[in-house]
């Protein structure tokens, strides 16, 4: 698509966020005539810099779209992570006649990894092959993340290793499946085969290799992968790579060690580093160190609300209830949005969300008395709940009855009601997973007999005959 001088400079400036969108808003304002070009540019700009609003908004007002409109404002959707009004816009498109190309599939696959869905990218996936594009490389890799993030990644691996032509994006994400799924050294086979193949790795491999590591707790390893990155590929560690090293040393319980790699990064720690150090205090109870990761926080992200939960949840498990109460009054008084923790699971191609002591499920009442039901038969297996982390200084057994009203037991509940026995459950989760329903999940999987599979903000989690694939190290 060609572009005239004007055209060019207005999609430079859509592709900065702030001042230069603005300024791009006001040439775009002042063009006596706009076209297809004009107006993707400026949906691309705004849906980049988070302004999904204003993107549809002119997507709405666009006189003529084409295919590359259709994408561009899909793409802001899922990349953001409105996976579902992404494949919306898909359908639409394809009611209105508009044919997608590769780009357009790659997006709406993006849509149903960062949201789950896993029938939905099924649909998609019949749509590529009928399109002829299965073998494309971009397409390949999509589809790769898509299962990976779907909780399938026995069909990722298939897919990946029937791609012929694969390049160093489709081996990280492949490498990045298996790490999030706690197949660590399956990840790092993965990264050795890479290297012997002849493709040199990037910063992005090192990282999900780094991660791997550290969902494992394989720190020789991790360590070791680190001053390759260095010294073998001249790769000069930037932020992420310093907040992985960070995770590995403090979820292995070196905490120490971890504020020491802090204290001697040739850069300015940043927020993702001292959260990194606040969520292994959280782990291993460390306040004082805990204490100094959230000092830093505050200064750095005070807008950051997971700081103050860290820490609140800090003080809560030593009983230093009144420190909690502080934190959380100081959270209120200063603003700062919490996010809410839900957890959601899709039956019949529906998705069905549910969050904490939630009450408007049409099933509620039945989802509730199968919480009794196995809350009793957990209590016979020796299930004790873990009330170390409960924010509130009120008795035990009002701390277990607020656990058990957790969302992702909520979904749990509702999937066993809903779907076939012996039958596989997936539930996805925004936030990590507790303690008490990791625990939790181990016991349901061997009294039901069925494989629980979860994904948490971090990582999956597959329970199966009482056990979890991350050895309970997450």
């Amino acid at each position: 698509m060609h572009k005239t001088a004007m055209e060019q400079t207005l999609w430079h400036f859509s592709k900065k966020c702030n001042r230069s969108l603005g300024c791009a808003r006001d040439m775009f304002d002042e063009m006596s005539e706009r076209n297809v070009v004009s107006w993707t540019s400026m949906i691309e700009g705004n849906a980049k810099c988070g302004n999904l609003d204003a993107a549809r908004q002119l997507f709405d007002k666009m006189p003529e779209k084409n295919v590359v409109s259709w994408t561009a404002i899909m793409t802001g959707y899922a990349q953001l992570g409105y996976g579902e009004e992404a494949l919306r816009l898909f359908y639409q498109m394809k009611q209105l006649g508009v044919e997608p190309d590769q780009l357009t599939f790659a997006s709406v696959l993006q849509a149903c990894a960062c949201s789950a869905l896993l029938s939905e990218g099924k649909q998609v996936h019949g749509h590529v092959i009928r399109s002829g594009f299965e073998w494309h490389i971009v397409l390949a890799t999509a589809l790769v993340d898509m299962y990976a993030k779907c909780g399938r990644i026995e069909d990722s691996h298939r897919i990946f290793d029937s791609t012929s032509a694969r390049d160093v994006v489709a081996w990280n994400a492949m490498i990045a499946g298996y790490g999030k799924h706690g197949y660590a050294r399956k990840a790092l086979q993965l990264f050795e085969q890479m290297r012997q193949s002849g493709l040199r790795p990037t910063r992005i491999s090192f990282t999900n290799v780094l991660s791997a590591c550290s969902h494992a707790g394989l720190v020789d390893e991790g360590c070791y992968y680190f001053n390759s990155m260095t010294q073998d590929y001249n790769i000069i560690a930037e932020s992420e790579q310093y907040a992985c090293m960070v995770d590995l040393l403090g979820r292995a319980g070196r905490l120490d060690e971890a504020l020491a790699f802090i204290q001697k990064m040739p850069i300015e720690p940043t927020a993702d580093v001292w959260g990194a150090l606040l969520a292994s205090c959280r782990i291993h109870g460390n306040m004082w160190l805990g204490k100094l990761a959230a000092e830093w926080l505050f200064k750095l992200r005070p807008d950051r609300a997971g700081t103050y939960v860290a820490l609140s949840n800090i003080y809560s498990a030593a009983g230093r209830w009144d420190e909690a109460a502080k934190l959380r009054r100081l959270l209120n008084d200063r603003g700062v949005k919490k996010e809410p923790g839900y957890s959601w699971v899709q039956v019949k191609n529906k998705v069905h969300t549910f969050s904490v002591g939630d009450t408007a499920h049409p099933q509620i009442e039945h989802i509730y008395a199968m919480l009794d039901k196995l809350a009793g038969q957990m209590k016979t297996a020796g299930h004790v709940p873990n009330t170390n982390f409960a924010l509130h200084d009120v008795d035990d057994e009002q701390k277990e009855h607020m656990l058990y009203h957790h969302s992702e037991k909520l979904a749990i509940a509702f999937a066993l009601l809903s779907t076939p026995p012996g039958t596989s459950i997936q539930i996805v989760k925004n936030l990590r997973i507790c303690v008490d329903c990791h625990t939790a999940a181990k016991f349901i999987s061997k009294i039901v007999g069925r494989e629980i599979v979860i994904r948490d903000a971090n990582r999956f989690h597959h329970f199966k005959d009482g056990l979890c694939s991350c050895g309970d190290y997450w």
